[in-house]
């Protein structure tokens, strides 16, 4: 694909780097870490193993997992000033939260002066652990609860689970979130990934880059869809029968409303992560006794489907998963993150190693050249 593409809106189709980390196939529906096809690594791998996956460019051994199992529940705990500084904030989306907490932490990372290769793997493990329990604290604090310290014998996602809710989880739900930060955890150059990647060419430190990162998934053009998913099918009510659901969706298409959750900028056929999320939707509402919230997103899906030949993308199905695993909406996004910090890392520490600063072209397209300058008495 030619670099030399002038005035692509979005810069949809530029190649604007090379990269050994994510593959996607639009056309196919193929999403692939390392060579990995989603769907084996959703069915078979722990998030873990995703991670050393992202970072090591292969799955580990036995040794190695363990070694980063460790590195992970050591890097867990959030530092006390951390939690005061929560403490602190006012009452504010997760996502600002993150993006305040996340700068925070790199005054109190023990490699904060050190932006050398190992420094810089140690600071994207420590990160890794440390987003979750900020997110999971941040909930927590925000239903009112007492911060609760991780638990080492637990893996990522269980713990996550546990310091949100102060409960041991059910393995139904470890699994599912388990999948969830997998099918997350990276999509080659999506914005944030790129903000990321643009700060880190700067050779600035991985926190700050980080930070970019998490400041433009903020954006509701970015994060935010499955929230909006959930929103609508509350919108529609949990009692509403087909006939109301078919009105409302066909009511929005008349209007030309936008139905979040729906089409991607790169596949043109189903994205393969909402495959398992459906999958996982439905199996949660099964052991919840209630599939209504999945029986909904399935109904809406037929008709955008077969009126608009749109199909899901992640965000739908994970909206009404995480909603029967009683994750607050404002957290969904914030979860994301959790996820997708393992890949904005792996894509920092890719970009360091062979680093060239990122300074595109812009298609100029203001006043011609060259202006007669005028005295401002003429102006």
């Amino acid at each position: 694909m030619s670099t030399d593409v002038k005035g692509k809106a979005g810069l949809e189709d530029v190649v604007a780097t090379s990269s050994s980390i994510c593959y996607l196939d639009g056309d196919r529906g193929v999403l692939a870490y390392r060579g990995y096809d989603i769907h084996d690594l959703a069915r078979f791998a722990s998030f873990e193993e995703v991670c050393h996956l992202l970072w090591h460019g292969r799955l580990p051994n036995r040794a190695e997992l363990g070694d980063l199992q460790s590195q992970l529940a050591a890097g867990r705990a959030l530092p006390e000033p951390i939690i005061r500084l929560m403490k602190m904030l006012p009452p504010s989306d997760g996502m600002d939260a993150l993006r305040t907490l996340t700068s925070a932490l790199g005054h109190y990372d023990p490699d904060a002066s050190d932006n050398s290769a190992p420094a810089s793997y140690r600071k994207s493990v420590r990160l890794t652990a440390q987003l979750a329990s900020i997110v999971a604290t941040w909930g927590r604090m925000h239903e009112g609860g007492n911060p609760i310290a991780p638990d080492p014998v637990m893996g990522h996602a269980a713990n996550f689970l546990y310091m949100l809710t102060g409960e041991r989880p059910h393995p139904t739900a470890v699994k599912a979130m388990d999948i969830a930060l997998t099918l997350h955890a990276d999509h080659e150059l999506n914005a944030s990934t790129f903000a990321a990647r643009v700060a880190a060419a700067t050779l600035t430190d991985v926190h700050s880059a980080v930070v970019a990162g998490i400041g433009t998934l903020k954006g509701p053009l970015h994060g935010g869809a499955n929230a909006e998913v959930m929103k609508m099918l509350l919108e529609v009510g949990l009692d509403a029968t087909p006939d109301r659901i078919d009105a409302f969706i066909r009511g929005k298409l008349a209007r030309k409303d936008k139905i979040s959750g729906f089409g991607h900028r790169v596949y043109r056929t189903e994205d393969p992560r909402a495959t398992h999320l459906r999958r996982m939707s439905k199996e949660l509402g099964e052991k919840a006794g209630n599939t209504k919230w999945f029986e909904m997103s399935e109904r809406i899906e037929a008709i955008v489907r077969g009126e608009k030949k749109l199909y899901p993308n992640v965000d739908f199905y994970s909206a009404s998963t995480y909603y029967t695993m009683g994750i607050a909406l404002d957290l969904y996004t914030p979860i994301f993150a959790v996820s997708r910090i393992s890949g904005w890392t792996a894509h920092v520490l890719e970009q360091y190693a062979n680093n060239r600063l990122i300074r595109p072209r812009a298609d100029y397209t203001g006043p011609s050249y060259p202006q007669t300058w005028m005295p401002v008495e003429q102006r």
